[in-house]
């Protein structure tokens, strides 16, 4: 655990460009950030998540003009809802 001094010296100097997110998570979700990590040599599972919310925006945005995308959405949407309990905490 970090103390409140430490906490409050890394929200003064990122306030306005970043926010803390701090989660709970089943460790499925944290060895998928693991592997996540190492098979795009990211620093850790910060950046693990960074780069999913990235990817998942990307793919948002190719969805709007590519139906191969929107159907490809679609799918990890309905799978994902289907199976959320696996997933979330």
């Amino acid at each position: 655990m970090t103390t409140a001094i430490s906490q409050k010296k890394w929200r003064d100097k990122h306030r306005f460009v970043k926010t803390q997110l701090n989660v709970m998570a089943r460790k499925l979700v944290h060895d998928y950030l693991d592997e996540i990590a190492a098979a795009y040599e990211l620093r850790g599972k910060g950046e693990a998540v960074t780069f999913a919310a990235f990817v998942t925006k990307a793919l948002m945005q190719r969805a709007e003009f590519d139906m191969a995308a929107a159907e490809s959405l679609r799918i990890f949407a309905a799978t994902y809802a289907a199976d959320r309990d696996i997933y979330s905490a």
